[in-house]
């Protein structure tokens, strides 16, 4: 076998693959797995803002960077 031949063959089957999913018309299923990630990633910013936004994280918060930034001598 060729070198040429070798590398053809998985071009061959890309281009297999290619059609098949072409045929199959599963480009509806795409559209909706995005916008299920876009929900649960909405969710999940949703709740983190809802967690930055208490009294206590946002204590704690203020002490790390206050003490990040003090200056010890």
């Amino acid at each position: 076998m060729r070198i040429h031949q070798f590398a053809q063959r998985p071009l061959e089957r890309v281009r297999e693959r290619w059609e098949e999913l072409l045929r199959t018309h599963e480009a509806g299923m795409v559209s909706a797995e995005y916008a299920v990630g876009v929900l649960a990633a909405v969710a999940f910013a949703l709740l983190l803002l809802s967690v930055m936004r208490s009294d206590a994280v946002r204590t704690a918060l203020f002490e790390i960077v206050s003490n990040a930034l003090s200056v010890r001598g």
